[in-house]
């Protein structure tokens, strides 16, 4: 619904502003600039100075480009969406309006000619709008790599005259009469647009044809020098462009789209004064102008949404009716001179241009065509012009076909009728005429009437001016009483306002204070008021709070004759408890005594048997001494008569001891030697051997698991087979029963083929058992024969370590006899005198030792017996401490039985006590509670504190004025007023004073005094 009402609602004419920049002759005569461009706000002003005044106007417009925009900005920001709008399928107008030598050619057109620099063919800089569109068409066409045809036409307007500027050259070249018969008619399409018979339309099909024909077509148009352009277009062109795009629908359905592009570059408007035409170029700067203004109708009565638009006033605007309100999206190019001798021009042609954008279209999508009816209307074409050519050829009658004719005929019906319209119109003019003419006549004879009056009137006037010179002597002498009375009034008045004033400010104090006052009392009153309702509140709160004071006091004394009771028992228990633990106490303290005194009778006779066993060891260990010390100097002095004999022998021993100790760490030393070498040796040879034994196990734990494994798979096998036998022998002994004949042969090949198979499988698992043991011997083998050969080699260095060895013993043996020959000898003789001193030792020893036996025999007999005695005294005290402590132990417990009992009860009554505390303090708290309620109610909710109401005055002092001050503003007397108002106006001097308005304003008729 909204597309439909934007559709319905139209699109304005988009319009944009170009200022050229100053040429080279206005730069040289330094002309001001009176045009400024704001790109950004899209606003342009112009300077004016009108009667001495400067004035700035403020046009607003889609886009603006200043005197520095480049073609390719105003192209890249205006024309490209309009272009693709085109490729879409709709119908769109570029034309460019402005004053002549402001730059629409140049806009338009630029320098047609293609790059001769450009790789691909690029635009100069200075390309226009119709090159850059010819080339986007072209781009975008061949980059959607569909199906297209391209149409164009160039037609020239002239002095109201249509001239086709791609027609051939031998047309274009006629006698100037022959083409005044040959002008191409511009004719109603039926669909309310506009065609032009006769048209030549060019196809092409790339952008460099276009140029082409841009280049033939420009190179035919009028153009002429002017004061204001070297080259000014002295007409009207437009150059067209129609596409035709076939595109696919999903259906495989082939449709035509088509769009139109119309590129219009306008003649410039001109002064003729000032431009400089003569003759044939006044005659069209003057149908230029007539053009231009028939197009400015134009765009007036659509902004004003006339019901007549004057269309066909011009074949300009017949041309560009479509744009203008119909169904073509329409873009104008306004172009502008920034100097100031183009200013009314300019601000023709921004008015204009401000005016167009109000113009609204309403485009719409060319419908697209079937293929089908697009070649059937070609079709048609072609024979409507075959049918004109015949009728030319055979030149039988009118030169041109039948429906041609009635076409015309339709025409000159329609413009017979519209001369009817104008001739009616006519008429209606004529007798509005005659109507003013009527009226002229009785305005007229109105005229006559009032001149006779006129006469009249001024005769009344003299006598009247007469009267008016001596009333305005009276008014003069009256004006001056009057004047004076005003004055005598206003001094009076001024005397009277002062004292008015000054009553008032009295008055106003007089309130202020009686005010004040009245705040004060009723300040005093809610005061009191406060007071009194605060007394009442703390007498009130008083005598609650007694009362529940006294009744908590009630409930404390109740709580406190509460604990002294429980107190008092308390205490009776605690003294019951003190009694019975006191003689408790006592009990124990006499057991103790007497298990004390037991303890000592004990530790006595311990002690007593202790001494007596001491005293015994004393005297043998003393004996044992004695002998002791004897002993000890005779084996001194026996030992101090041998040890010199011992010492000589012992000397030489040493020596040959020395001697064979070196030899002898030699010989260990290379015996050790060369035995840690047959150890290492021997070591290898054990390790190598293990492992070898080691392998040789696993090989044969390996084989006896393979063998046995065997033997299970073989007897599955066996068992298998032997069941799968007796089965099949069973179904089959019942099959041969059944039928004996017919099964004995297929019996017999299935038993030999069951045991075929069974056989080859036990074969299969045979073979492959002796493979695996043939493996397993032959790694048995490597190992024996490496195990082998280890040995041998071990065994021929182990004969060849023992050779060396023999060899090397046999040489130390001699040496070693030799040597132990002398250790005999020397060896034999110690050997005798130790023999003899270890017989004597050996006799004073036993002597000693028997004395000792003795001794200590005794004194283990008495050890024995003193042992005996103290294990008696032991047991007896063990058995009395033992009686002691379990009487104690008795005692305790009814001791501990008689305190359980007691605090048992001492912790009942604290609970009961407790829970009686819990209750009083629960009271107590909501007592306390209440009383803290009771007296936050009453000092913060109604005790109240008096609030200040912002009302009461505040001290001022009072300016009562003087006796003095007051007389001072008296009026002075009548008489001495009047004497000063003559001294300071005579009334000669009045007349030529202006008066003043009286001071004070009054009534004209108020009583004075």
């Amino acid at each position: 619904m909204s597309g439909r009402h934007e559709k319905e609602k139209g699109v304005n004419v988009q319009v944009l502003l170009r200022c050229r920049p100053f040429s080279e002759e206005e730069l040289k005569n330094n002309a001001p600039q009176v045009v400024t461009c704001n790109e950004y706000q899209r606003e342009v002003s112009v300077s004016q100075n009108i009667a001495g005044k400067h004035f700035d106007r403020v046009f607003t417009f889609d886009k603006v480009f200043g005197p520095s925009a480049q073609q390719k900005d105003l192209y890249e920001q205006a024309v490209v969406p309009i272009v693709n709008e085109v490729l879409e399928g709709f119908n769109c107008t570029i034309f460019a309006y402005g004053q002549t030598g402001t730059g629409k050619t140049y806009t338009m057109e630029g320098e047609c000619k293609r790059s001769k620099t450009g790789l691909n063919g690029e635009l100069p800089p200075g390309a226009g709008v119709i090159p850059r569109a010819v080339k986007q068409i072209f781009d975008t066409l061949e980059s959607q790599n569909a199906e297209y045809s391209v149409k164009v036409t160039f037609l020239e307007l002239y002095n109201e005259e249509i001239t086709d500027l791609l027609a051939p050259e031998e047309i274009s070249k006629v006698a100037l009469e022959d083409k005044q018969k040959k002008q191409l008619p511009l004719m109603e399409d039926g669909k309310g647009g506009v065609l032009v018979r006769g048209l030549e339309e060019e196809i092409v099909t790339s952008a460099s044809e276009i140029f082409t024909l841009l280049e033939r077509g420009s190179a035919k148009r009028r153009t002429a020098e002017t004061l204001l352009n070297k080259q000014s277009s002295r007409s009207h062109s437009l150059f067209t462009i129609t596409i035709h795009i076939k595109e696919a629908t999903p259906e495989g359905e082939e449709l035509i789209k088509c769009g139109k592009l119309n590129l219009v570059d306008l003649a410039g408007s001109e002064n003729i004064s000032r431009s400089g035409a003569r003759d044939g170029r006044a005659r069209e700067a003057g149908e230029i102008n007539k053009s231009l203004l028939t197009l400015g109708r134009v765009i007036n009565a659509l902004v004003e949404h006339l019901a007549h638009v004057p269309y066909r006033d011009s074949k300009l605007t017949r041309l560009l009716r479509d744009s203008l309100g119909g169904r073509t999206k329409t873009c104008i190019i306004a172009t502008v001179s920034p100097a100031v001798h183009c200013l009314e021009e300019t601000l023709s042609t921004l008015d204009y241009a401000h005016r167009a954008k109000h113009i609204k279209n309403k485009p719409e999508v060319n419908q697209k065509m079937m293929k089908s009816t697009l070649i059937k209307d070609l079709y048609g074409e072609i024979e409507r012009l075959k049918a004109e050519v015949y009728a030319a050829r055979e030149k039988n009658g009118v030169y041109i076909p039948k429906e041609r004719y009635y076409q015309e005929e339709s025409e000159r019906k329609a413009m017979a009728e519209q001369i009817e319209q104008m001739g009616v119109v006519l008429e209606t003019n004529q007798k509005q005429v005659e109507e003013l003419q009527d009226k002229y006549v009785a305005e007229v004879r109105e005229c006559s009437n009032l001149n006779c009056k006129l006469e009249v009137t001024e005769k009344n006037l003299d006598n009247t001016k007469k009267l008016l010179a001596k009333t305005e002597e009276e008014l003069k002498k009256c004006r001056y009483d009057l004047k004076e009375k005003d004055y005598i009034i206003s001094e009076q008045k001024k005397a009277e306002n002062a004292l008015a004033h000054q009553a008032c400010v009295l008055q106003s104090d007089l309130e202020k204070a009686l005010k004040d006052n009245a705040s004060l009392f009723l300040k005093i009153g809610r005061e009191d008021k406060l007071n009194t309702d605060n007394r009442v509140v703390v007498n009130n709160y008083q005598i609650e709070l007694a009362e529940q004071l006294g009744s908590l006091c009630n409930i404390v004394a109740s709580s406190m004759s509460q604990q002294n009771e429980h107190l008092h028992f308390v205490e009776n228990l605690c003294h019951s408890f003190s009694d019975t633990h006191n003689k408790a106490v006592l009990d124990m303290k006499k057991k103790v005594k007497a298990g004390k005194a037991l303890y000592f009778s004990h530790l006595e006779a311990v002690q007593n048997i202790v001494r007596l066993h001491k005293a015994s060891s004393n005297a043998a260990l003393e004996e044992i001494s004695t002998l002791g010390s004897s002993n000890m100097q005779s084996m001194e002095e026996f030992l101090q008569s041998e040890g010199a004999e011992a010492a000589s022998i012992f000397n030489d021993l040493q020596r040959t001891i020395e001697s064979h100790q070196e030899e002898m760490a030699l010989f260990a030393r290379e015996l050790r030697q060369r035995f840690n070498v047959s150890i290492e040796q021997t070591k290898d040879i054990s390790e190598y051997t293990s492992g070898v034994l080691h392998k040789i196990s696993e090989e044969s734990t390996r084989l006896q698991n393979h063998a046995t494994q065997t033997e299970e798979v073989q007897m599955k096998s066996i068992a298998s087979f032997q069941k799968a036998y007796e089965d099949q022998s069973k179904s089959d002994a019942e099959k041969l029963i059944a039928d004996m004949t017919n099964l004995v042969y297929n019996h017999i090949r299935r038993q030999q083929d069951l045991v075929d198979a069974r056989l080859v499988d036990m074969k299969e698992s045979a073979m492959a058992n002796k493979k695996f043991l043939n493996t397993h011997v032959s790694s048995v083998e490597g190992i024996t024969t490496d195990a082998k050969r280890k040995w041998q080699a071990f065994a021929t260095q182990a004969e060849n370590d023992a050779k060396d060895s023999a060899d090397y013993s046999a040489a130390k043996h001699c040496r070693m006899e030799e040597l132990l020959q002398q250790c005999v000898s020397t060896a034999e003789s110690a050997f005798k005198q130790c023999k003899h001193t270890q017989e004597l030792v050996t006799e004073m020893g036993g002597k000693h030792a028997s004395e000792i036996v003795s001794l200590t025999r005794k004194a283990s007999d008495t050890n024995e017996q003193h042992d005996a005695e103290i294990d008696i005294a032991r047991v007896t005290a063990e058995e009395d401490v033992a009686k002691n402590s379990e009487d104690a132990i008795r005692y305790i417990d009814s001791v501990s039985e008689l305190k359980q009992e007691s605090i048992s009860g001492i912790l009942d009554r604290v609970q009961a006590h407790t829970k009686t505390l819990e209750t009083f303090k629960s009271d107590h708290s909501c007592q306390a509670s209440s009383v803290r309620e009771k007296a936050e109610e009453t000092f913060q909710q109604r005790y109240m504190d008096y609030e200040p109401s912002g009302t009461t005055p505040i001290r001022s002092e009072q300016d009562v004025p003087s006796k003095g001050s007051i007389e001072s503003l008296r009026a002075m007397p009548m008489e001495a007023l009047v004497e000063e108002f003559r001294e300071n106006n005579s009334f000669e001097s009045f007349e030529s004073k202006e008066l003043k308005p009286s001071l004070i304003p009054r009534s004209p008729l108020s009583q004075i005094n």
